[in-house]
């Protein structure tokens, strides 16, 4: 019953979170320094995975890196500070600064990585200490069509991690999240643990670590 209660709670926290994700068109999946963004009136200090509106402006400061991908068209901006920017529909107006480094992130992963920010409050909820209890999680028997897309999320991953920098979580957050979405704890235990090799002092990495250790050891 409380496993039950749990991942309707998942759910109900997922469909609540797409509900605004109209208004969202991009991501900031990578931030090494200091950034600013004024949305509106308010202005506040700019975090990795948060995510991005049309009309947002970006102040980088200098030395800091900073890349936003766009959801339609898979879009990458890499940024070297000082700059600054303002997000569009489909990709941003530079005010000041180099123009960014472009690429493009291959179909269907940017659809993945936009859940960035719900897989981390998912894991704040159902790591050790949390909402969850810690136990071994029951992974699902996969259909067909279930095994077809983690084996095609592996291919992709693999080809999203030989064009990445060294310090770069973009590809492992995209096959973390398809293995979420599969329940494949047990898969996931190794993508976390890269994700902590490439980026040790993240404590957004540190919880989603947190989160598959509790799904997968008994108590």
């Amino acid at each position: 019953m409380k496993n039950s209660l749990r991942t309707l709670g998942f759910a109900a926290m997922l469909a609540a979170a797409g509900a605004f994700a109209a208004d969202d068109v991009g991501l900031i999946n990578h931030l090494a320094g200091d950034a600013t963004y004024t949305s509106g009136k308010n202005t506040a200090k700019a975090k990795p995975f948060m995510k991005v509106r049309e009309g947002d402006r970006f102040s980088v400061a200098p030395g800091t890196q900073l890349r936003v991908v766009y959801f339609k068209g898979g879009r990458q901006e890499s940024y070297a500070g000082p700059a600054g920017f303002t997000i569009g529909a489909e990709q941003s107006t530079v005010q000041n600064g180099a123009q960014p480094q472009l690429s493009t992130l291959p179909a269907g992963v940017p659809q993945k990585i936009s859940q960035a920010p719900e897989l981390i409050q998912i894991a704040k909820l159902g790591r050790s200490g949390g909402v969850a209890v810690r136990g071994a999680a029951r992974e699902q028997r996969l259909t067909a069509q279930q095994q077809a897309e983690v084996r095609q999320a592996r291919n992709t991953y693999e080809q999203l991690r030989q064009s990445s920098p060294a310090d770069d979580i973009t590809a492992e957050l995209y096959l973390y999240s398809v293995l979420q979405d599969n329940l494949l704890y047990n898969d996931m235990k190794a993508v976390v643990s890269e994700m902590q090799r490439r980026q040790p002092g993240n404590p957004d990495v540190a919880v989603m670590a947190e989160y598959v250790k509790a799904k997968t050891e008994a108590r």
